[in-house]
């Protein structure tokens, strides 16, 4: 079945603008990721050098479905994320690959990067998915403080197992789906 959903719309609010990525953003979001300590919990800690970067950021720009995430307030590069089509279930779409400079952690940035991304997802999907890596505490709360509970199954279904040991979170739009 081919889904139709626009993986790189514009989306704003007073807080944040996200667009789509694209190769020129790549050495703003760089400066973002060069900071070992956005990566201390997370298994992929040589995105914080160049060459851990650059494998990245190509797997953002040929997902097709990256953003570049902007403070609109000081016009800043603060990070980005990323939808991808979920393999087990056509009601589901992953978010992911989120980071944020240090200085946006703890507040309102996150809540209403992803708000917006749930908000346009939900247009379409049921289920939102997260694959958080489970010493990712910082993540793991972030995603519960938006309602994101921790599942193994949809309708039955077993989830895929990533490479790296993490935990699946999801966000439904009615209850009743999830396992």
């Amino acid at each position: 079945m081919s889904i139709k959903f626009d993986t790189q719309p514009k989306l704003e609010n007073s807080l944040v603008l996200l667009i789509p990525l694209t190769e020129n953003h790549f050495e703003k979001l760089f400066e973002v990721s060069s900071d070992p300590e956005i990566w201390e919990q997370h298994p992929a800690k040589e995105r914080a050098k160049l060459g851990g970067f650059r494998k990245f950021f190509d797997e953002a720009i040929q997902s097709k479905a990256a953003f570049l995430i902007i403070d609109q307030k000081s016009n800043e590069v603060i990070g980005t994320s990323r939808y991808k089509l979920s393999s087990e279930s056509e009601k589901a779409i992953e978010i992911g690959w989120t980071f944020l400079a240090k200085k946006y952690w703890g507040g309102l940035y996150n809540k209403k990067i992803k708000e917006l991304m749930l908000a346009h997802a939900f247009k379409t999907f049921e289920i939102i998915l997260f694959y958080i890596a489970k010493e990712n505490y910082r993540s793991r709360k972030a995603v519960e403080k938006l309602g994101g509970k921790q599942i193994v199954k949809i309708a039955n279904k077993k989830l895929e197992i990533r490479p790296s040991p993490s935990v699946i979170y999801a966000i439904e739009k009615s209850e009743g789906l999830l396992v």
